[in-house]
């Protein structure tokens, strides 16, 4: 049997005379898979095989398994199916911060401040279960039913409750508030599936309460879809501007253009980002920069431009292949260099561990502190279409202000508060216990900004919780981070009490990109810069 399975492979072999690459690897798969000494794992030795193979392109060509493909689908999509709770694991019991606005959970009188203790008669609380296997149980196709036991404070006993799963949404915009009379703040987390429609929803609502001008914040954002940041900086130009193209060896070139009919084709612009901002969020502060149509805040962005095209293979997998660059209106590529080609995983000298700890560079050199270290070649010099400004591509969009990182904000002590989840917990455990009465006292956001201050015993939980974790009392640090560690209190509390934008709210009025984003419209910066 082996000899004729031998001899099947030499003929089929000799039968590829005219071989192609393809057929070259296809011959060396069979082979190993029928004629090695012991056994293989044919699936495993084909995904290592496009691993390898994507890892010689560049640092954003990548295979995901199946499993991998729902996890990474499922923010961008914009939804999920399961029972619809925010929630916090709270000594190893999961606490209901919030149900969310008209799901399953809320629909059958789940309320902030419950614990879950068991799904479906299996006990999750105080049995060190993992977040990931807690959520498993939770979620599940729409339409199924999941049985829950709740602790509900200040009752005796379990309550049941029969929970129909349902569509439960992931939101794009982390916030939309009024910053001043006339200013409105929206921040986006991602560009995906659901963006463009929550984008002009927030801001619709905020053009009723009387915003003229907006500050958008894009710090932190990701990326995501293509369409979803056409559709967003389409709100901003004038019919016909372009805000991007595309162009590859065997993609040609795309371009897109505004159509002329967004919400915010007039009023002023201030878009903020940082050196975690990225891919379609660049898109658009590409656009909106090029077009003279805002002044962009922060530090340097990320700096990716390469565009991938989904493939789907035949088990659920999927690989991501860069098919094309794309580049802003002023025809800047804003992909930061690469090394084509990669060595061994997690070598110092990997040319993807160095595309990968490039941020950390960016700090080591001082960038992060001092705009004046970056030094960019002539040849990455482009301007702007309206006004003839300089702009830079090749690595990030440079902001048209700069502002440092604050490293002097920040203590020891608070790092390992943050890391610990003590801040966190000790919010939540104060919430818990008075949220009836802050639910009695503040009608809105507004009133707990002006009204609420950090108690001295909020104070006592969170040191005891710190003593309990095992981090070092160091009472000048602790000094130096109180007003900070005050203010994540109170944010945190406004989050649990009303969402996240009531968290945004009052964090940014200690965040120095924010603040510097009034100043430019409050102190005529905005008018020297663009006009």
């Amino acid at each position: 049997m082996k000899r004729a399975l031998l001899i099947a492979l030499t003929v089929w072999a000799a039968a590829l005379s005219a071989q192609t690459p393809a057929r070259k690897l296809q011959l060396a798969e069979y082979a190993i898979t029928n004629l090695y000494v012991d056994s293989v794992d044919e699936a495993r030795l084909v995904d290592e095989a496009i691993i390898r193979m994507l890892a010689e392109l560049d640092p954003h060509s990548t295979y995901l398994t199946a499993d991998e493909v729902r996890q990474a689908n499922e923010p961008l999509q914009g939804n999920f199916e399961g029972i619809g709770v925010q929630f916090q694991m709270i000594e190893d019991t999961l606490l209901v911060i919030q149900p969310v606005g008209g799901g399953p959970s809320e629909r059958v009188g789940i309320v902030a401040g419950d614990r879950i203790v068991a799904v479906d008669d299996t006990l999750i609380a105080g049995v060190r279960m993992s977040t990931d296997e807690i959520m498993r149980r939770l979620r599940g196709p729409k339409g199924t039913t999941v049985r829950l036991d709740v602790v509900r404070r200040g009752l005796s006993g379990l309550l049941h409750f029969d929970v129909r799963r349902d569509k439960i949404p992931i939101l794009s915009l982390d916030a939309a508030y009024m910053a001043t009379e006339r200013v409105g703040y929206i921040r986006v987390n991602r560009f995906a599936a659901t963006t463009a429609d929550e984008f002009i929803e927030a801001v619709d609502n905020l053009k009723r309460r009387g915003m003229t001008d907006l500050i958008l914040d894009l710090q932190g954002n990701g990326g995501g879809y293509l369409n979803a940041a056409t559709d967003m900086a389409n709100e901003f130009l004038q019919q016909g501007d372009l805000m991007v193209y595309t162009d590859g060896r065997q993609a040609r070139r795309s371009e897109f253009k505004a159509k002329g009919n967004g919400r915010l084709r007039a009023g002023r612009v201030v878009v903020l980002v940082d050196e975690y901002t990225a891919s379609a969020a660049e898109i658009v502060t590409g656009a909106l920069q090029d077009w003279d149509r805002a002044v962009v805040v922060g530090r340097r962005t990320f700096g990716k431009g390469l565009v991938q095209r989904p493939i789907d293979l035949p088990d659920g997998s999927m690989i991501r292949l860069t098919v094309a660059r794309y580049y802003t209106p002023a025809g800047r590529c804003i992909q930061k260099p690469y090394t084509r080609g990669s060595e061994a995983e997690g070598d110092a000298d990997d040319p993807l561990t160095r595309y990968r700890s490039e941020l950390y560079e960016r700090y080591a050199h001082g960038e992060l502190m001092h705009a004046d270290s970056i030094h960019l070649p002539d040849s990455l010099r482009y301007y702007t279409r309206s006004m003839g400004r300089t702009v830079y591509g090749g690595g990030g969009i440079m902001p048209d202000l700069f502002v440092p990182v604050d490293t002097t904000r920040y203590t020891d002590l608070h790092r390992e508060m943050a890391a610990q989840g003590v801040i966190l917990h000790s919010a939540v455990a104060y919430i818990e216990e008075h949220r009836e009465e802050l639910n009695a006292r503040y009608a809105d956001v507004d009133q707990f900004t002006a009204g609420f201050q950090v108690t001295d015993a909020l104070l006592a939980g969170l040191l005891s919780r710190s003593d309990a974790a095992g981090i070092a009392r160091r009472e000048d640090q602790y000094a130096h981070s109180l007003p900070l560690i005050s203010t994540q209190l109170r944010a945190l509390i406004a989050r649990d009490l009303w969402d996240t934008s009531a968290y945004y709210q009052i964090m940014n009025s200690v965040d120095p990109v924010y603040l510097q984003a009034l100043r430019v419209l409050h102190d005529g910066v905005y008018d020297i810069i663009l006009n």
